[in-house]
């Protein structure tokens, strides 16, 4: 019982913490000002976050172009300090040498959850035609994932269901990295 409490609050640490990481980076490549003066509200809450972790990351992994690989390997160490104190609470059996894989399936399982979330606010906030800075930003984060399938699906009867086919294929997505762990585990 205890493993379980601990690798849940591990998760949701984790989950947070290198969300805002992976969050950061994509902000960044899609060049949406993060600062408070830019009016963005997930600007400054970001920056709290990973700060700690992602400025001093930034003085040994350099950007390359318009991403941000501190950010990434941030959220990327993250994944495998949670991992490595859950082998270690489990008793340090077996190979150290899964905890790396594991880390990184999960930064990948990290960014299919974060969009999956994305999209379906986005989905929501479409519905109540709200217009604030918060619906615009996520609109705007949302549009380059859901523009190649716009430009394939028309439209059906007036409604735009290419969140619906996002949603599904993140879904696909998520069950194959499931099964391609399980495949790179067994390799090893």
């Amino acid at each position: 019982m205890l493993y379980q409490i601990i690798s849940l609050l591990l998760e949701v640490a984790t989950g947070v913490l290198g969300g805002a990481c992976l969050l950061r980076l994509y902000m960044q490549y899609q060049r949406i000002p993060m600062s408070a003066r830019s009016g963005n509200p997930l600007g400054r809450f970001l920056f709290a976050l990973t700060d700690w972790l992602v400025l001093p990351l930034r003085r040994v992994v350099p950007a390359l172009g318009r991403w941000d690989l501190a950010s990434l390997v941030a959220a990327y160490l993250l994944l495998v300090v949670q991992f490595l104190l859950l082998w270690l609470l489990a008793g340090a059996g077996g190979g150290l040498f899964a905890v790396p894989i594991l880390a990184a399936f999960g930064l990948v399982r990290l960014a299919i959850s974060g969009l999956t979330g994305l999209v379906i606010v986005f989905a929501v906030l479409s519905w109540v035609q709200t217009r604030s800075a918060l619906s615009d930003l996520i609109e705007r984060l949302c549009a380059p994932p859901l523009t190649p399938i716009r430009r394939l699906l028309p439209l059906v009867g007036g409604i735009d269901l290419s969140p619906l086919v996002l949603l599904v294929l993140l879904q696909v997505a998520s069950i194959a990295l499931g099964h391609l762990q399980a495949l790179a585990l067994l390799a090893t």
